[in-house]
């Protein structure tokens, strides 16, 4: 099985630091994440999450500031509801919004970034989706072909 590839969107001022901390600790984390930083997760507009899907990403993770954190006031809480719009928007289109993830995590949780991330690949890759993976895998393993069964 294809190792699942993950693009995450991190907050400069809360989970990129948290990353940096993880990779500076030298904390064990899947190499198949790929950081995105922006200035606030309420920068993130779903066509940025519909494309990176579009683009081959098998999971995407959005990690900014705890509610009440924010250095812009109250970005975070607007990623909060355009990534349950974005979840609404993937059920229709016919992709599994636990391909989704938002997550908070501040500077100073370095632990938690690196469990996170270890977690959502592990999740990818383990099957709890039934729905294809932009490899053209199924999330348990299964190689979805497409067919009706086997023919007969």
């Amino acid at each position: 099985m294809k190792e699942p590839r993950v693009l995450a969107f991190c907050c400069n001022w809360c989970s990129y630091a948290g990353a940096d901390l993880a990779g500076v600790s030298r904390l064990q984390m899947p190499p198949n994440v790929r950081i995105i930083r922006v200035m606030c997760t309420g920068r993130i507009e779903p066509n940025f999450i519909m494309r990176a899907f579009e683009l081959g990403a098998d999971g995407v993770m959005i990690a900014g500031c705890h509610i009440g954190d924010c250095h812009y006031i109250n970005g975070n809480e607007k990623a909060e509801k355009r990534v349950e719009m974005t979840k609404e928007l993937m059920r229709v289109m016919g992709l599994d919004p636990e391909r989704l993830l938002l997550k908070w995590i501040s500077a100073s949780e370095g632990q938690l970034f690196a469990d996170t991330v270890t977690e959502f690949v592990e999740r990818l890759r383990g099957g709890n989706s039934q729905l294809p993976m932009a490899n053209g895998e199924m999330g348990n393993g299964e190689v979805d072909t497409g067919g009706e069964g086997d023919g007969e």
